[in-house]
């Protein structure tokens, strides 16, 4: 399978919403926002980081199908990156290749993510970029409805 990055285009926000109306990738990102229970919400949040000259955005295809969206954002020294990948194309390198695509875009060090501590394969994915776990703690999961263990991990 072919993954390759590009910038985000208009149409891509609505498979982003059916990306992450998902039922089993809300429970596996855990963390969500409240836009991502309301579509118009999910539009003006999208609006938002596009707009945002500090966030990199990229649409990630897979053989020329949107498969998700990868991200990095925040301040210097604190940049953090996050990706949403749709389940049908979980387990088939698509974040992996992904990520490590958009590493090569942002040249900032350090990168941070976080994860559920029961997303193995999100673990996985950042373990093989380079990311180590640098801690963990507890954080209130919204797609759970219940405080669960997250991993911070930092890509130095």
């Amino acid at each position: 399978m072919r993954v390759t990055l590009r910038e985000v285009r208009d149409g891509d926000v609505a498979v982003f919403w059916a990306h992450a109306s998902e039922r089993a990738a809300r429970r596996m990102a855990a963390v969500t926002g409240a836009y991502h229970d309301d579509r118009d919400l999910f539009r003006a949040h999208w609006a938002t980081v596009r707009a945002d000259a500090t966030v990199t955005v990229r649409t990630v295809l897979a053989d020329g199908a949107v498969a998700g969206h990868a991200a990095v954002f925040g301040p210097p020294g604190e940049r953090e990156v996050t990706y949403w990948i749709a389940s049908a194309y979980w387990g088939r390198g698509v974040a992996g290749a992904a990520l490590r695509e958009l590493l090569a875009l942002e040249p900032a060090r350090p990168l941070h993510a976080h994860a559920a501590a029961d997303n193995a394969g999100s673990l996985r994915v950042l373990e093989k970029c380079g990311f180590t776990v640098t801690g963990r703690g507890r954080i209130f999961a919204r797609a759970r409805g219940e405080e669960i263990d997250e991993v911070a991990l930092t890509l130095a």
